[in-house]
């Protein structure tokens, strides 16, 4: 594990407010209940999350619970050498112990395992994870779920027919939007358009769709990272934001009217700000959040500046769900060389969010 991130994570961590569990607040544990996912079996999930997870002082801040199956943890306890990594074998309809490691046993039966390959057995398995995991999030039993990367590909099924996690959770909690906010540190980039091809992102840009994720851009900044005047900056669509329409219409038509709207209403907004130069100057560090037009346009400069440690945040939702920014990098799993600071962070945020939605139920009571 790499000390000096650890070493941060675990002195930064902010102290938790009692959480209430059915209107009671519960004095003896404290701790948020956080669920995780295995993700992909044969990807890097669970030698990150066997990594993270290995420092006992994490459960002095949270109660983890991993969904997945024992069976697999041994296997990676093995080829990893990881001995010392213990865990309580736990039922879903049990107490989690808040003291050790928790794991739920998504599906009994040996499973083989194929490090480093794309098998579609494996999609099955991860959608079993995620489903019992987001299924006990829903009944309050857990406090946030981090996910584990997962194969887009072969998870898809009759049950399971999205782009990605954000729209799984999206539609599970019944959210009508979500935003996915990309997070590290101070560095928060959030986007209109996600997994849709680049050629349908022009269409798919409405003044309505803007609207709504500045809406819970600005909500998840006071709410959930406790910046009660949140400060805003909107890129434009086109090369240099349009060139005041010579390169395109879209920030003149649609980007530039839904700022000046929001501006109009008391919000800290600005833009439409050209992305090569915004991001090459450093304006964006003046910034609390960037909302960018589409994918790759905000995860190209979030992942060249924090591919270590960022975490994909789902806002917009009643639940917590965060997640490494990082896929099943098949290529080096089982080689022992993951690094595991995408998912640790993805951890301690959740703790975060959790402790500042309760702190704000605690001040409304």
């Amino acid at each position: 594990m790499q000390k000096e991130v650890v070493k941060r994570k675990f002195k930064n961590i902010k102290s938790l407010h009692p959480r209430k569990v059915d209107g009671m607040t519960n004095k003896k544990n404290n701790k948020p209940v956080i669920g995780i996912t295995i993700g992909d079996i044969n990807g890097v999930g669970p030698e990150i999350i066997m990594k993270a997870l290995n420092d006992n002082r994490i459960i002095n801040f949270c109660t983890p619970v991993i969904y997945g199956s024992s069976k697999t943890l041994s296997f990676y306890r093995k080829l990893f050498k990881m001995e010392d990594f213990n865990y309580n074998q736990a039922r879903r309809e049990d107490s989690f112990h808040t003291k050790k490691i928790n794991v739920v046993n998504c599906w009994e039966e040996a499973v083989e395992i194929n490090v480093g390959k794309e098998v579609k057995q494996a999609g099955d398995y991860a959608l079993k994870s995620i489903e019992q995991a987001s299924e006990d999030l829903k009944l309050g039993r857990l406090d946030a779920v981090v996910t584990a990367p997962i194969n887009k590909k072969l998870i898809q099924s009759e049950d399971f027919s999205f782009p990605g996690h954000t729209e799984y959770f999206t539609e599970k909690f019944e959210a009508k939007d979500s935003l996915m906010l990309l997070v590290d540190g101070d560095l928060k980039i959030g986007t209109v358009t996600g997994h849709i091809p680049l050629k349908d992102v022009p269409v798919a840009l409405t003044k309505e769709k803007i609207e709504s994720k500045l809406k819970i851009l600005f909500k998840t900044l006071k709410k959930d990272f406790d910046i009660q005047k949140p400060k805003v900056a909107v890129l434009g669509l086109n090369p240099h934001a349009g060139e005041d329409g010579l390169l395109g219409k879209e920030e003149v038509d649609i980007i530039a009217p839904v700022v000046e709207d929001f501006k109009n209403k008391g919000q800290l907004i600005f833009g439409p700000y050209p992305s090569d130069g915004f991001f090459g100057s450093g304006q964006y560090k003046k910034y609390d959040a960037v909302l960018a037009m589409y994918h790759d346009q905000g995860l190209i400069p979030f992942k060249t500046m924090a591919f270590d440690e960022g975490v994909n945040y789902t806002a917009g939702l009643s639940a917590v769900r965060t997640s490494p920014d990082h896929g099943t990098a098949y290529s080096i799993a089982g080689k022992n060389t993951a690094n595991e600071k995408s998912l640790l962070s993805a951890v301690f945020l959740a703790i975060d969010i959790v402790k500042n939605r309760t702190e704000q139920l605690v001040t409304n009571d």
